[in-house]
């Protein structure tokens, strides 16, 4: 503690922390108090806060003088120096109050006070980069019904239309997660979008020209959007510290689920009013807007950010290893199927994406078909779970970092939000059954799809717990599972509604797949690290 004064009865007083945060910059640990003895007026800064009672103000400049007076001890000025030369003592002096309330006279505070870190600017683009890779997928399912209209196509063919993006989408999974995981998530994604905007401008094309040609499109898209999970799991674990992981995974997500509120209440509007050809051609373009900024603004690792703070870079790298694998190699798949843990993720991504793609796929259809809904009441329907599921996957992410930070185990805070994620929408979807109007109807997958969303705290993270180092790989295989088995239930669903005339007996498979995997996961499922 060092206490300078001054001619002008003020008085400058700085403490330093000793704990452990005293190795962080003076505005994230020290605080530094003004005094005046005529005025009677204190500041204190406290953790890069300012707090100022009485008239004197104060710049974040002021805190540079800590360093100099952090030397000195003693009273009224008559200070024993601990260390450093001379200069010392006319240092401190130079940093008097007089001083810091004239350069707080000019304002300077206002405008030193906040610098975005760059990590949420990483979480900005990955979220509107989610909404777009959702909104693609989802103007196919708007726009099959007219489709399917116009060229005579049957439920069960309906089904295969929806079915092909998946074709690619198994294939890409497992190879864009390790080529996230060995060069970096950026470019990986960049590479995803573009294909992708480009397959969504020609969709309406290759429906026009033949079936054949449409499914090609189709797949292609889906092989392209394989990347998309991967790469995000492989940058938010490289950009965010532990303790803020869940809460990114829960905001990039909430992008990923408003991009079926965006696309369906806007591709209904956009189809009645200029055609299904301008509403592909619309979401292509905001892809291609996105590329060029993502391009720019973005590196694969913190490390590697020229813009990023050294403070900012010390927190994200706390307690991690080096993830860098330019010259690493996979893991034998072999190896990683052979872990209890492993399969946990990949059969809770399967039953995840099981009930996931059911909805996404059928929920017009459903409307029209239970309901006898129109296209654009369909999509107000159809849009209102997804956006409470964009929050709720929030809430989850946040309670989650709060559980942990509070000394709760990962492992059991994982399996709570699973268990959550599985058995509310496993109750809901066997509820629906005896919902007697739209209204009740949209009610319950509300409920549905927002309690899934827990899963981004559960299955979702525990990958990052478990392979650190292959994120991205393992994430790609826990996706193909789940892609195949949205392939199974997406075609499944068809079939059911064309054999069966109702959509209550798919459901009920559904819900049942969602009980077996939460007692599976229970039992199998750590947070501790298992593959190094």
């Amino acid at each position: 503690m060092a206490v300078i004064s001054s001619p002008s009865s003020r008085s400058v007083c700085w403490s330093h922390s000793s704990s452990p945060a005293s190795s962080l910059p003076p505005s994230i640990s020290s605080s530094i108090g003004v005094s005046d003895g005529r005025r009677r007026s204190k500041l204190r800064i406290v953790s890069g806060g300012l707090t100022l009672k009485g008239r004197n103000r104060i710049s974040r400049e002021a805190l540079a003088c800590g360093k100099t007076q952090e030397a000195w001890s003693g009273r009224d000025g008559q200070g024993k120096k601990k260390g450093g030369g001379a200069g010392g003592a006319a240092g401190a002096m130079m940093c008097s109050a007089e001083g810091i309330g004239k350069r707080l006279e000019r304002g300077q505070v206002g405008r030193a006070a906040v610098a975005i870190p760059e990590r949420a600017k990483v979480l900005v683009m990955l979220a509107v980069v989610m909404c777009l890779c959702n909104a693609d997928r989802v103007v196919m399912s708007v726009a099959v019904v007219p489709l399917a209209s116009r060229y005579g196509w049957s439920s069960s063919f309906l089904g295969i239309v929806q079915s092909s993006f998946l074709w690619g989408y198994l294939i890409s999974s497992v190879a864009g997660g390790a080529l996230a995981d060995r060069y970096g998530g950026k470019r990986v994604m960049a590479c995803g979008a573009a294909v992708w905007s480009l397959a969504t401008f020609l969709t309406p094309w290759a429906a026009n020209h033949s079936t054949a040609m449409l499914l090609a499109v189709r797949a292609l898209f889906g092989l392209a959007e394989g990347v998309a999970f991967p790469s995000m799991s492989t940058l938010l674990f490289r950009w965010f510290p532990g303790s803020e992981r869940a809460s990114a995974v829960g905001i990039s997500m909430a992008g990923f689920h408003l991009g079926n509120v965006i696309s369906f209440l806007a591709s209904p509007i956009i189809l009645s009013s200029i055609g299904i050809n301008e509403a592909f051609a619309f979401f292509a373009a905001l892809g291609f807007i996105w590329l060029s900024a993502w391009t720019l603004a973005i590196t694969n690792d913190p490390r590697d950010s020229p813009r990023i703070s050294q403070a900012e870079l010390q927190l994200i790298r706390a307690g991690k290893m080096d993830l860098k694998m330019e010259n690493s190699q996979l893991p034998p798949l072999r190896y990683l199927l052979s872990k209890p843990p492993a399969w946990s993720c990949i059969l809770a991504n399967v039953a995840n994406n099981w009930g996931y793609f059911v909805l996404l796929s059928w929920m017009p259809v459903y409307f029209k078909t239970v309901y006898n809904v129109n296209l654009k009441q369909a999509a107000w329907f159809s849009a209102v779970p997804w956006g409470v599921m964009a929050l709720s996957g929030y809430i989850a992410g946040a309670s989650s970092d709060f559980m942990i930070k509070s000394g709760c185990r990962i492992t059991n805070v994982r399996k709570l939000m699973q268990s959550i994620g599985f058995i509310g929408p496993a109750v809901s979807l066997l509820c629906l059954r005896y919902a007697q109007t739209p209204t009740a109807a949209a009610v319950l997958m509300t409920i549905a799809l927002s309690l899934s969303s827990f899963s981004q705290a559960g299955y979702f993270l525990n990958i990052q717990d478990i392979a650190p180092k292959y994120a991205g790989f393992l994430h790609g295989i826990t996706n193909s599972a789940g892609t195949l088995a949205a392939i199974i239930s997406t075609i499944g669903t068809g079939y059911f509604v064309q054999w069966l005339g109702s959509f209550q007996a798919f459901l009920t498979v559904t819900a049942a797949l969602y009980f077996g995997t939460t007692l599976f996961y229970n039992l199998h499922a750590t947070a501790d690290q298992v593959f190094f």
